[in-house]
């Protein structure tokens, strides 16, 4: 009687971890809206947090404290945190949302627009943090030598400082498409579950869970876990001391 029960309790345990044998047919479009988040993110964040982390890693001013702080609020914060203001920011009730809104037609909330910026926004210390520490680890003579050698300001940056960064702008990249690929707090307050816009993989993962359709859990996991490690293994193994 008890060899019954203990055989009653594991298949009961396997039927949760494991996929059921049942057909699944994936759907993809979740996973692609996150490549997507994730891509684009990517893209804005070279441009916005790479001259934010030059700032820091080489300025004297005296709201730099401030700035880093003000930077380093997403590690510290839950994501619902960020995007309950967000949303409070440029919801329609708000002045600047019903401003867009009137003038553009835009709505920022639910949209695949407020996620890339609340994604670009919770990601900023993850592209900022190693691309400043790549910065001040270059040797200040050699900058001084290329400005004494008449190079501009843009070409010092360009053929001097990113070349020598570049190992911190390739982990700061992958690290940034990893973490919007799997954010999920941030992405359900600001983006909801609109199926081909703002449901990523993350809350399709989710969604699988709570009706417990197991195979798909599985599969959206499985794809993010897969993905993640097949973007950071390669960088760190690359620039591994």
């Amino acid at each position: 009687m008890e060899n019954i029960q203990i055989f009653s309790y594991r298949q009961g345990f396997l039927s949760v971890i494991l996929p059921t044998t049942r057909s699944f047919m994936p759907d993809f479009s979740p996973f692609l809206v996150s490549m997507r988040l994730a891509a684009t993110t990517v893209a804005l964040l070279l441009c916005v947090g790479v001259p934010i982390a030059y700032f820091l890693a080489f300025s004297r001013s005296r709201i730099k404290p401030l700035l880093e702080s003000l930077v380093s609020l997403p590690i510290a914060l839950p994501p619902t945190v960020v995007g309950f203001y967000w949303l409070y920011a440029l919801g329609r009730e708000s002045l600047v949302g019903a401003w867009l809104q009137s003038i553009f037609a835009v709505n920022i909330v639910f949209s695949f627009s407020g996620l890339v910026l609340g994604s670009v926004l919770y990601s900023l210390p993850f592209m900022v943090q190693p691309v400043k520490s790549g910065f001040e680890a270059i040797p200040s003579e050699i900058l001084d030598s290329a400005r004494l050698d008449g190079a501009s300001a843009v070409q010092v940056f360009l053929r001097v400082t990113a070349p020598l960064a570049r190992r911190s702008l390739l982990t700061g990249c992958a690290l940034v498409f990893v973490h919007a690929l799997g954010e999920f707090g941030i992405v359900m307050m600001i983006g909801g579950n609109i199926a081909g816009e703002t449901r990523t993989a993350s809350i399709a993962l989710y969604d699988a869970v709570q009706a417990m359709d197991y195979a798909a859990a599985h599969f959206y996991a499985l794809s993010l876990l897969l993905v993640a490690l097949g973007l950071t293994l390669p960088v760190f193994w690359r620039f591994r001391d």
